[in-house]
């Protein structure tokens, strides 16, 4: 109860600020430097922080001691970005950073576009759903500002746009990243890819077997096997070989279907038919501590390892403050703006997308941002991270990350 009080206040002092600014959708913050450059560089931040949703008209906080999970992203978001412009005061850099909440009832992205503080933009940083990374990534393109998309995985049909930069990498990704992982560490093991009905399962499918076709490499020996929706083991079996370590590919999004593939294959594993789970990018939020001795493997942009420092000292001040453990987004919030602050100060005139690649400003994470380019045309269509980890676990517990 106490941690849920400490994260309310935030957003208090926020609803506060902004109402007193007659700006109930952003908030403007510069550097605590005087001007000293003939050019200020401006960020534009799009947090989804929802405070008309989270107040009401008088300003009375609606839920209570609540806090309301779909609050909880555009927060952490945010206070990761405060974080950063704490780090850059401190530092002396002098730039200009204004935050829009992207969910304010009386504003769109258009009118937060048309606003004076929006005016000599460079970039923008936005925490986004698949309707704004559409239309911003577009709209960015047209006025030529580069968008930074910090969290949604889907190039949103975006094409022929270099201005369009994301670090979540998109599901194609994971699958030709997965598929090679296999293909180095398991290229002579039966593999079993399982999946159930549905469209997202079919675009996985289509992934995969495009994969199998184009790769460079000897492809794998894959079989492939929808499932009932109430599968059992019996089913399992007779697409897994006795006597065999036998790897699973679960090639679904669905995280009960995960959860049900791996609690049927445990006991198996220590039986008949010795298994290794393999699959999404989603599966970190998977507690897969219940199904002892299965060992399971999953890809992730985002990896910090515990023994970062800094990492360990922002975490400590955090829970400090919130009774809490900060969530991924808060050091991907920090990251973002603090890296692009840093590059749009240096003396150069490469893109700032091309610059993104390298590890100069790194606090926490390693990005690999690299241009897709258009198999017809050869043009690029967007910036992607291609980034990726390979974590390992069993019984809950990191054993390994490759």
């Amino acid at each position: 109860m106490r941690g849920i009080t400490r994260l309310i206040m935030p957003c208090l002092l926020l609803a506060a600020c902004i109402t007193t600014s007659a700006q109930v959708d952003s908030v403007k913050v510069t550097s605590m430097v005087p001007d000293s450059a003939d050019q200020r560089y401006k960020i534009t931040v799009l947090a989804p922080l929802y405070l008309d949703s989270a107040f009401d008209a008088s300003g009375n906080y609606r839920y209570d001691k609540a806090f309301p999970r779909f609050l909880t992203p555009g927060m952490e978001f945010y206070q990761g970005v405060q974080l950063a412009i704490d780090t850059l005061q401190k530092q002396g850099l002098d730039l200009d950073i204004n935050i829009f909440d992207s969910r304010a009832a009386r504003s769109t992205l258009k009118t937060i576009f048309e606003k004076p503080e929006f005016e000599g933009t460079d970039i923008i940083i936005g925490h986004v759903n698949m309707a704004d990374a559409q239309w911003l990534a577009q709209t960015a393109r047209n006025l030529d500002i580069p968008f930074v998309n910090v969290n949604f995985p889907n190039e949103a049909g975006v094409t022929d746009n270099p201005d369009y930069i994301m670090l979540n990498s998109t599901l194609y990704t994971h699958c030709e990243g997965l598929y090679k992982f296999m293909q180095k560490n398991y290229a002579l093991a039966p593999i079993t890819v399982f999946r159930k009905k549905g469209v997202q399962e079919d675009r996985l499918n289509t992934y995969l077997r495009e994969i199998e076709k184009t790769t460079s490499s000897v492809p794998l020996k894959m079989k492939y096997v929808t499932l009932s929706d109430n599968f059992t083991p019996e089913e399992l079996t007779k697409s897994l070989d006795a006597g065999k370590t036998n790897i699973v590919f679960a090639a679904s999004l669905d995280v009960n279907f995960a959860t049900r593939l791996a609690q049927q294959l445990a006991p198996l594993n220590t039986t008949t038919h010795a298994s290794i789970l393999v699959g999404m990018p989603n599966w970190d939020a998977i507690n897969f501590a219940p199904f002892k001795g299965l060992e399971v493997i999953y890809s992730t942009p985002f990896y910090i390892a515990p023994s970062d420092s800094l990492a360990g000292r922002v975490t400590r001040s955090y829970i400090s403050d919130n009774y809490v453990r900060p969530g991924e987004m808060v050091f991907r919030g920090y990251e973002t703006v603090y890296q692009v602050a840093h590059l749009l100060l240096e003396d150069d005139s490469t893109p700032i997308q091309q610059r993104l690649a390298h590890d100069k400003y790194k606090l926490f994470y390693d990005y690999n941002i690299l241009p897709v380019l258009n198999k017809k045309t050869n043009k690029t269509d967007y910036y992607e991270n291609k980034k990726l980890f390979f974590v390992k676990k069993m019984d809950g517990v990191i054993k390994a990350v490759y």
